[in-house]
């Protein structure tokens, strides 16, 4: 069998790095509401003029150095984002010719918050598929570009970043024990739509908008669906919860993290954790966690991970990989 194995990890993180007592001058809030509620303390935004795109080419580049493989032996880009620097081309064809990736193709996947295990599932099928062997998977945002800096709600939850897996096909006995992808499980409810959306588009208001969000309500469909997502990834990979090394949940609220790893009964020490450091930044919060573990060489070869993540539409998903 088919597998899509991890090669490499990257990512990048703007600059500028803002403190939660940024917000307290501009705001009705403090350091302590917003660490309370959030666990965050700190965020990175992107300078004037720096795009997604950029974000993503400095990423991708990491990972290839990571794996040493030039760009030129990938076969497909996958860039999971909301935040595209034009409404099209995608920021993945960006990405293609920022790297100087010459063949294969790129595009895009707009799944929020989940749009990278959307991304991962997508590659992992393709390779399986044998339509290609060497796939980047990328997950960038500039969330900045599209807060309400007069609503304290979202406002000081979201940061800017980008993060990159090179995933290359190896040959499995199709077991358990494999390395690679092993499950993917995807859901999506656009009943919930009105949880957690952007007020502005092409097609509506001909603006970017701004991003609205029901929190409590989200809360308390992250921690259920997050759980139940996994569980069934997990089912379908032949892999009890008891096994699982590591959990690498999406990176927007502490105590969603930790309220999914309670009903998983996972211990936090096996919760990759950045979101004090980085805040909810989207579809890139999965790759950024992963890229930063393995520089910590907190993985060993061998070890189970769970990436699970849930995001507007409502969208959520996971995947489980042996590392």
């Amino acid at each position: 069998m088919r597998r899509a194995v991890v090669r490499g990890t990257g990512h990048y993180l703007p600059e500028r790095v803002v403190e939660n007592s940024y917000f307290e001058g501009k705001l009705d809030t403090t350091d302590e509401w917003i660490r309370s509620r959030s666990g965050i303390e700190r965020r990175h935004f992107a300078a004037e003029g720096q795009k997604t795109s950029d974000l993503g080419i400095a990423a991708c580049n990491a990972a290839l150095e990571k794996a040493g493989i030039a760009a030129d032996r990938v076969d497909a880009l996958i860039v999971a984002t909301s935040t595209p620097d034009l409404t099209f081309p995608s920021v993945a064809t960006m990405i293609q010719a920022g790297i100087g990736m010459t063949r294969g193709f790129a595009f895009d996947v707009q799944a929020v918050c989940a749009g990278f295990v959307f991304a991962m599932s997508t590659a992992d099928a393709l390779i399986r598929s044998g339509q290609a062997d060497r796939v980047l998977v990328v997950g960038a945002e500039t969330f900045s570009r599209i807060m309400d800096w007069t609503d304290r709600s979202t406002c000081v939850l979201f940061g800017d970043g980008a993060g990159a897996v090179l995933l290359e096909v190896e040959e499995g006995a199709g077991e358990v024990s494999d390395r690679g992808i092993l499950a993917t499980d995807l859901n999506s409810d656009g009943n919930f739509r009105d949880l957690l959306y952007v007020d502005g588009g092409v097609g509506s208001t001909g603006t970017s908008g701004h991003l609205r969000m029901q929190g409590n309500l989200v809360f308390r469909h992250a921690v259920e669906k997050l759980a139940n997502t996994a569980h069934r990834a997990l089912d379908k990979a032949g892999i009890a919860a008891e096994a699982v090394d590591w959990l690498v949940p999406h990176q927007a609220n502490l105590r969603i993290i930790e309220s999914t790893a309670k009903r998983m009964h996972l211990p936090m020490e096996k919760v990759v954790l950045t979101v004090a450091d980085h805040g909810n930044t989207s579809a890139a919060s999965i790759p950024l966690a992963l890229s930063v573990a393995d520089r910590r060489a907190q993985f060993t070869p061998g070890q189970v991970l769970v990436l699970e993540a849930i995001g507007g539409g409502l969208a959520w998903g996971s995947v489980v990989l042996r590392w």
